[in-house]
């Protein structure tokens, strides 16, 4: 995903679609209208095709742990454990993704998170660990991969080595491995399963291996070795009188590195071990079940199914957590688990995972919760600041009879001496939560009438889709009133430019609505498709409309009612246009960035984030600047508000109430090519032609030349 102040575009191609768009460097910028660096692998659901998101931003399928909805009500309270006076129990620290955090810790990204919170996620992580090691008995932390964001970017490094440093000065030990943001070539196995894999890259050249290199990783007093690449490694640690192997293979294992790994569990023929990778397992569309990946399946087959020694995967990449069991050749259970939350709130909001290893009651207990939650300004907090997370797929039991499961290597396997007090796990929570409440959601009241919303001065355009018969065609030639009287939208005619097989009945009335949304119903967008030839129906305001020649100098807010359709798919809709501006920013003077783009995109991207991406109006800018929010669900309203601040010009994008993680600093304005560029609702262009439709419901939609506060906000109610 591009971002505020990625050089490389909001559609920058890809090394691979299954990189993350938001990885690149300046020095390599490939064009935008290509597949973005990492999205979505395309894998086989079944007999038919889906769109996984993964690690960056733009894809479809999962449902990740985006911003959205607000969380769900913790479930029925688990039954009592047995009552044990003691146990034998040690924990391991599992970090997912920290790739947003090293990002969003720069002074390039503008210190957005020591900005707003007074201090960063990545950090607060280790500290709580090196802080919490001694009495939650961690022997060892697990890193996932994609420690930073954008591979080429020092600064970010430091981030992470200062972070995992933490844990080094703590003489406690870790894992670390590099996932495909922190490779410079992250070719996806499903694209092309024989190229982009270590056997491919300039070791000299790879910054992963200069910042966490082999003499690093040897100060672990766990290390056991690495590959001849020095990307993958492994470590063996004890704990409670037992010994376990950490295996860590970075992004796209080699041949050559399955066949060393092969021989580290074949030089170990005792250990239980824990295979961790960056991609192995993935996440189904419903946001929780389990789906295997093309990827996960080779090491199924090439590593994992005929060790019987393996009997835990962990993995991140695809945003969101699931968990698998499959069966071995010994007949014995592997527990495949996957956990990103870089799409959550804040880019993860310091979410991490603690595995308990129960020896005297046979189970594995997980604990998900954020040790940064508790140290933001109670002012900041809102519903999605959640410290432990109570849903099914975040906390769990796994039961297992250790002994019984490793008694084909290590027959002497048996539980230690029964010291720790209570679960690990409910110690882990009672800290965390032990000064700290979640804080309960705000209860906005539902609009009373179609008039029960905050009437605000400066407002330009009002557009509210309603008049027409329910499930009926909005025919060509329509006209949206502007409530303001002055900016009216037309539904255009049918098949313009390059547009083909668009039909009167690809946009329908609805009653349709956001919940806090007082107009009575919203337009729905169908048979919508970008590929070739393109599909789409679109509003235009007037040639002469006003609005058009408006640059908003002096701050703004815009704000959208939008649902995406359940049938969204990245292939067919990627880049989906909520509200465009015409024209070429390459006509822009002193422009330097994609000049096919118009001036203006408030899009879905093709991980189904939130973009808004504008050229500033001050002559000479020479890039556009992005705000992006987490992976959006589909089939659920969202409210999006983007607020430009009259003074520093700082842009913050809103999405249910709660401030995204990347916006944008210092963007002034929005360029207009002429006084003559219309505004496009549900459509876009792209180098002059139509382009990039939307596919969904879009409510009411209001432009605003002031930075308005929530009170302000048209999901609020009108004074008195």
């Amino acid at each position: 995903m591009s971002d505020s102040v990625d050089p490389r575009g909001a559609r920058a191609l890809p090394l691979s679609p299954s990189s993350s768009p938001s990885a690149p460097d300046t020095e390599r910028v490939p064009q935008r209208r290509q597949m973005l660096k990492l999205g979505a692998s395309l894998l086989t659901v079944g007999s038919s095709s889906a769109l996984i998101a993964a690690c960056g931003g733009g894809g479809g399928g999962s449902a990740g742990f985006g911003p959205l909805p607000a969380p769900a009500p913790a479930p029925n309270p688990p039954a009592p454990e047995p009552v044990v006076s003691k146990r034998s129990s040690f924990a391991l620290a599992v970090m997912p993704d920290t790739q947003f955090y090293a990002r969003y810790a720069t002074a390039a990204e503008s210190d957005q998170y020591d900005k707003r919170f007074g201090s960063a996620p990545f950090a607060a992580q280790t500290k709580w660990i090196a802080a919490n090691a001694k009495a939650l008995h961690i022997p060892f932390t697990i890193h996932l991969g994609d420690v930073v964001d954008q591979v080429g970017k020092p600064d970010q490094w430091k981030v992470a080595d200062a972070a995992m440093k933490v844990l080094e000065d703590a003489k406690l030990p870790y894992s670390v491995l590099a996932g495909n943001h922190d490779v410079l070539n992250d070719v996806d196995y499903s694209v092309d399963p024989v190229n982009g894999t270590d056997a491919a890259r300039n070791l000299a050249a790879e910054p992963y291996l200069q910042w966490f290199g082999t003499e690093r990783a040897k100060k672990q007093a766990t290390f056991g070795a690495r590959d001849t690449s020095g990307f993958h490694e492994y470590h063996v640690f004890e704990a409670q009188g037992q010994k376990f192997m950490v295996l860590s293979l970075s992004w796209r294992v080699s041949d050559a590195g399955i066949a060393w790994a092969r021989q580290v569990i074949a030089k170990n023929p005792t250990l239980p071990v824990i295979l961790v990778n960056h991609q192995l397992l993935n996440i189904a569309p419903d946001g929780t079940s389990p789906l295997e990946t093309d990827y996960g399946k080779m090491l199924w087959e090439k590593l994992i199914r005929d060790n019987d020694q393996i009997f835990m995967t962990l993995n991140g990449h695809h945003h969101g957590a699931a968990h698998l069991t499959k069966t071995n050749d010994f007949g014995h259970k592997v527990e495949e688990m996957v956990v990103d939350y870089q799409m959550a709130y804040q880019g993860g909001n310091g979410l991490m995972r603690l595995y308990e290893f129960d020896l005297t009651n046979k189970q594995i207990k997980v604990l998900s919760f954020s040790p940064w939650v508790p140290q933001k300004p109670a002012a900041t907090l809102n519903a999605f600041d959640q410290a432990v997370l109570t849903t099914p797929n975040e906390a769990f039991t796994i039961e297992m009879d250790f002994a019984q499961r490793f008694a084909g290597f290590n027959k002497g396997f048996a539980a230690g001496e029964a010291t720790v007090e209570q679960s690990l796990v409910e110690q882990a929570k009672a800290l965390i939560l032990a000064n700290y409440k979640d804080p309960e959601a705000t209860v906005q009241r539902p609009a009373a009438d179609a008039e029960d919303y905050p009437k605000v001065a400066n407002t330009l355009a009002h557009w509210r889709f309603v008049g027409g018969a329910v499930n009926q065609p909005v025919l060509p030639g329509t006209v949206i009133s502007d409530v303001t009287g002055v900016n009216p939208l037309r539904r255009d005619a049918l098949n313009q430019s390059v547009i083909r097989n668009a039909a009167d009945g690809d946009i329908i009335w609805t009653d349709d609505r956001h919940r806090l949304s007082a107009a009575p119903g919203s337009v729905r967008f169908l048979n919508t498709n970008r590929n070739e030839p393109p599909r789409m129906s679109y509003f235009l305001t007037d040639a002469a409309a006003p609005i058009n020649a408006q640059t908003l100098d002096q701050g703004y807010t815009v704000e959208a009612f939008v649902k995406i359709d359940k049938a969204w798919t990245s292939d067919n809709h990627k880049w989906m246009n909520i509200m465009t501006r015409d024209g070429l920013s390459g006509k822009l003077p002193g422009f330097l960035g994609e000049a096919e783009a118009p001036p203006m995109l408030f899009a879905i991207s093709s991980l189904r984030e939130v973009q808004w991406e504008v050229v500033p109006s001050p002559a000479g800018t020479p890039r556009a600047k992005t705000n992006w929010s987490g992976e959006v669900i589909a089939d659920r309203w969202v409210h999006i508000a983007i607020v430009n601040d009259p003074v520093s010009h700082d842009t913050t994008m809103y999405v249910e109430g709660a401030p995204v993680l990347r916006n944008a600093a210092a963007a002034q304005g929005l360029a207009s090519v002429s006084a003559t560029s219309q505004w496009v609702v549900g459509g876009g262009s792209w180098n002059g032609a139509r382009a990039d439709g939307f596919f969904g419901h879009i409510g009411e939609v209001r432009v605003v030349a002031a930075g308005l506060a929530p009170s302000q906000w048209l999901t609020a109610r009108r004074a008195g």
